[in-house]
């Protein structure tokens, strides 16, 4: 067992040729969470990984899943919400397993089933899955799972609100009892708790933030403004800042449109949304992360699932629906430590919105000086009164459900 001030990875329990590995990649420093999670991983047990994101889950269960399975001589399977993430796990997967012939398979949708048969025929060490397409698989293959012996549920708690809840319990009844099980996520709903007590053994949780934690190297702020000034301070915002920029839009229809809209301005601008095809979202991704797009405007479905550093601003274009995204969003940037700037567009009826965002932050976000005037709050015999709704125009009150965007995507 080790602790928050390890200094490097020998002494986790990992195996020689898998240190040589990170050796060569210049990957000398666990993060908190690699720290915490290799050795009582490799050690076989279940456990639970709570921690921010771009804190380095990825490679907290990578390692020792491909340590394991080597010792074992068994198969493994990682759960992942979106194809995105998917991409980025299975390339850390091959950069870390080529030392002791690790073999892939990804199985997403968006790809070519046959393909992926293919793939799954070959008998591949790992299968990283997003949740629907597996089912899919599993529809014509109803054995496909019966070997697997290391499961990981990444990013569990952006799965379930998704609504693959039902995906999820299906392809849990189809893995062997026998198993390890490594859960990470950022956050810890009961959803979460749920799954855990019913399909875990004894669990350990390691937790190194708590729900809502932010990365501190993140400046933050808010710029209140009416909904026809956001283009205008986008462009004063992408005048000032040089740097990569991340934009988040609330649709797909409004991430095209806006992404044509910043081309507009002169930027070199690119796009990911659901109505976007697995290839153009890959050489979206790949063209940000190399130069050829300065600006990427996406929609939640790369809160998640983008691992590209050096970022200089995330822009909030539209606020999210639920504020637990604020979180995932403003991680893109200040990524491995460095510093990151994040900005977020609010119309003065969206004030109970930032509320709910600093309430779960336990932050106050400091006001931006491009903000214009707010006006004073109307107070009747029921409390303030700014509109009467919060979050895209539902009821205050109401009860957001779990994939109240998923259709939007």
């Amino acid at each position: 067992m080790t602790d928050e001030s390890t200094t490097n990875f020998y002494g986790l329990g990992i195996a020689p040729k898998l240190l040589e590995m990170l050796d060569s990649h210049k990957m000398t420093t666990p993060t908190p969470i690699q720290a915490k999670t290799i050795p009582l991983a490799i050690e076989g047990k279940d456990l639970i990984g709570i921690a921010q994101t771009g804190t380095g889950k990825t490679l907290a269960f990578s390692i020792p899943m491909i340590q394991n399975l080597a010792r074992l001589r068994a198969r493994g399977l990682i759960l992942v919400p979106t194809r995105e993430l998917a991409s980025q796990v299975e390339e850390v997967l091959r950069q870390f397993g080529k030392s002791v012939g690790l073999r892939t398979a990804v199985v997403v949708g968006g790809a070519s089933m046959n393909q992926q048969v293919r793939a799954l025929q070959a008998r591949p060490h790992v299968i990283v899955a997003t949740p629907g397409r597996l089912i899919d698989h599993l529809s014509h293959r109803s054995n496909l799972l019966q070997d697997i012996k290391v499961l990981v549920l990444d990013e569990a708690d952006r799965m379930l609100d998704m609504g693959f809840a039902p995906q999820i319990e299906k392809i849990l009844l189809n893995v062997p009892k026998d198993r390890q099980t490594l859960l990470f996520s950022a956050t810890m709903p009961q959803s979460i708790m749920s799954i855990a007590n019913r399909h875990m053994q004894l669990p350990l949780r390691v937790e190194m933030a708590q729900p809502g934690t932010t990365v501190k190297e993140v400046d933050q702020e808010v710029i209140f403004l009416s909904a026809m000034d956001k283009r205008p301070m986008l462009q004063k915002l992408l005048e000032r800042y040089t740097g990569s920029v991340l934009v988040f839009s609330r649709t797909k229809w409004g991430a095209k449109k806006l992404a044509a809209e910043v081309r507009a301005m002169g930027h070199q601008a690119t796009e990911i949304h659901a109505d976007r095809s697995l290839a153009q979202r890959r050489a979206a991704m790949v063209g940000f992360a190399n130069g050829a797009y300065r600006i990427l405007v996406a929609t939640d479905i790369a809160a998640r699932g983008i691992d590209v550093k050096n970022i200089e601003l995330v822009v909030n274009f539209d606020l999210p629906d639920n504020p637990d995204d604020y979180v995932h969003r403003i991680g893109r940037t200040a990524r491995a430590g460095k510093k990151g700037k994040a900005i977020s567009f609010a119309t003065p009826d969206q004030r109970r919105d930032i509320q709910e965002i600093e309430r779960l932050i336990r932050t106050q976000l400091p006001v931006g000086k491009d903000s214009q005037p707010l006006p004073p709050i109307v107070r009747n015999a029921y409390g303030p009164r700014r509109g009467g709704a919060s979050f895209r125009g539902r009821p205050v009150g109401r009860q957001r459900g779990r994939s109240s965007g998923r259709g939007r995507w």
